[in-house]
Parts: C-alpha cells; structure tokens; sequence
C-alpha cells in the first residue's frame, strides 16, 4: 500500500482511504467484519465514518457503524494500527441542540463518538456540513480544546465550499487556533465543481483533500441498468439513502457518460472502477480517496486502480468527455 502526506501535518496516511457508511445497515456486523479485515489485508489502514452513520438509516441506527467500528478495533486489538476519523453535525437526538457545531454538541459528541469507537482519541474529527446557526469561531474553539484534551488530534471539515473553508481557516489563524487541515468534498469524473476553487486552495494552503463519492456511489462501476431500476443493495435501493443518489447519478447523461467510458476503459486495458479512480488519484491535489465496499471482494479493484497510470492522451480524452460535469447543480 502507498502512504502519503496528510496536509501540512507530519501524519502519513495510506493512499485509499475506506469508507464505512455501508456498516450497519446495508452491511451487517459479520460482513463489516470482513470488510474491515479485507481492507487491512489490502494495506488500507486509514478509515472514515460519522457518528450519524449508517447511510440510509434514521435516529435508532445512527452510531451504529461507529459501534461496529469500536467492536472490531476492540476484537482485534488493532487501534494503533489504524488512523481513525470520525464526523459530527448530524441529529444524534430529538432535542435541538443535539445537532450542528455548537460547543454543546461538540463536546457531546466526541464522548459519545469515543464509547462506541471503544477508544479514547480519534485521529482526524471533522464537521459534516458547515452550520449557518453556529458562529465558526465557536465551533473551531471548541475544536481547539479537544485537540488540547488529548481527545482529537487533527480537525478538518467536510462539505465546505473554498470561501467557507478559507475563512474559517483565516479566522482559526487570527484567533490562535486549530485550523482544519483536511476537508471532505464530493469529486468524481461525474462531479467536478471543486476543480475551480477549493482545490487551488487545498494545494496552495497544503490541506488534505479525502473526497467521496469518487466512483459515483458505486454508478461508475458500470453495473447498474436504467431499465432495471436501482438494485436492492446497493446505494441506489438504500432506505432514505437512496433518494439522494437517484437524485445525484440516476439520469440519463450520467448513464450515456458510463458507457461511453466503457470502450475508453477497455482500449486502456483496465476495468471502470480502476479508470475512474486512477482518474481521481492523479488529481495532485487529492491525498486518499474514500472508497466504500458492501463485500470484501469489492476493494480489490481499488486497490489495483493505485498501479494504474493515465497517460496526457487519455487524460485529455476523459476531461473532454466528463467537462460537462464542471459545473453541476449540488442537488441533494
């Protein structure tokens, strides 16, 4: 496995990174279980949640993953061996202030985030979507005092557009406090707009970029069928989840864009999955793509694309294809 930079921190982090959204719900513990091991296997020892997951469930499954998360570090004995991230924001209850990035709600959610991770620090803490309610100073102040408690040891954001991003970065320096030093943004050859601004930024600021969704949600694997409809587990059928990514991907320029890649793919000598992601790990500025699986076998094209090499001609050829997704509507 290849290890990188992360930011301007001195962590190392591996090249992919895996995502865990799918435990709990579209995953049961025993095929977490697996996955997590299978990632291991593979090298892939940098892994990312929420507290609010798993995708797709509601307020009775949310820490779930985390949970499994937590059993499994416990069962293996392997927390030194893994660089943890976990996020905040979401609703964890039914009260108002159990949500956003209020000082309130940080310092409740890191506690609860450490007892179900069964653990008593997390790597990387970052908050899920910017809060308009909350000032940033006092979300970033109370950033800066869990990385002084021991309890988090980087922060970083996710979600956040390039003038959020540089702003509360520019506030964290004038205040003396912790900046982010990653964010977390959506970026795939179906999804650009961070190509324009945040980027740029990242590179010239040396934040760390983990993007998710870079093989669509599992769509630019090429497996779905407008005519079949979404397929029962996948993210696409997956409880509240799926009108999300219907609303994303499910249309028809994106399955027109699909099967024009597929003869690129083929000419290449090498399958969707891996050109997609090799697309998105010669990006400079990306540090570790988040990569989901819902089996173990589902790494292994991933974890190949690290040994694939697009030449300028090919480059060329999928940025003329993909253009059109430069400039999307976020959607939901």
């Amino acid at each position: 496995m290849q290890h990188t930079g992360f930011g301007r921190t001195g962590m190392a982090v591996s090249r992919l990174c895996l995502g865990t959204m799918t435990f709990g719900y579209q995953c049961d513990e025993r095929e977490s279980f697996a996955i997590l091991d299978a990632a291991m296997e593979h090298g892939i020892s940098f892994m990312d949640t929420a507290d609010a997951y798993p995708a797709g469930g509601d307020l009775a499954t949310n820490g779930r993953t985390e949970e499994i998360i937590g059993d499994w570090m416990a069962g293996r004995g392997c927390r030194d061996d893994v660089i943890l991230a976990t996020k905040f924001f979401a609703p964890m209850g039914r009260q108002r202030w159990n949500r956003g990035g209020s000082r309130k709600h940080v310092m409740d959610a890191i506690d609860a985030s450490l007892r179900r991770l069964k653990t008593d620090y997390v790597d990387l803490y970052q908050i899920h979507f910017p809060d308009d309610r909350t000032p940033i100073e006092e979300t970033l102040g109370a950033l800066d005092d869990l990385v002084r408690l021991g309890k988090v040891r980087y922060v970083g954001c996710s979600n956040f557009d390039s003038w959020q991003l540089a702003r509360a970065n520019g506030i964290a320096a004038a205040n003396g406090l912790r900046r982010f030093d990653s964010v977390q943004p959506r970026y795939s050859l179906l999804f650009r707009n961070y190509e324009r601004d945040l980027f740029p930024l990242c590179e010239l600021d040396d934040i760390a970029v983990i993007p998710y969704n870079p093989l669509a949600g599992g769509f630019l694997s090429g497996k779905h069928s407008k005519q079949e409809g979404p397929q029962e587990g996948t993210r696409f059928a997956l409880g509240n989840a799926a009108a999300r990514y219907q609303e994303r991907y499910w249309k028809d320029q994106q399955f027109d864009t699909v099967e024009e890649l597929r003869p690129i793919a083929a000419a290449a000598g090498i399958g969707l999955v891996e050109l997609a992601l090799a697309w998105v790990l010669q990006n400079a500025a990306i540090t570790s793509p988040i990569i989901g699986a819902s089996r173990p076998e589902q790494l292994d094209a991933p974890v190949a694309a690290l040994d694939v090499r697009l030449d300028d001609d090919l480059l060329a050829q999928l940025d003329d294809l993909t253009r059109q997704y430069s400039n999307m509507e976020f959607g939901m």
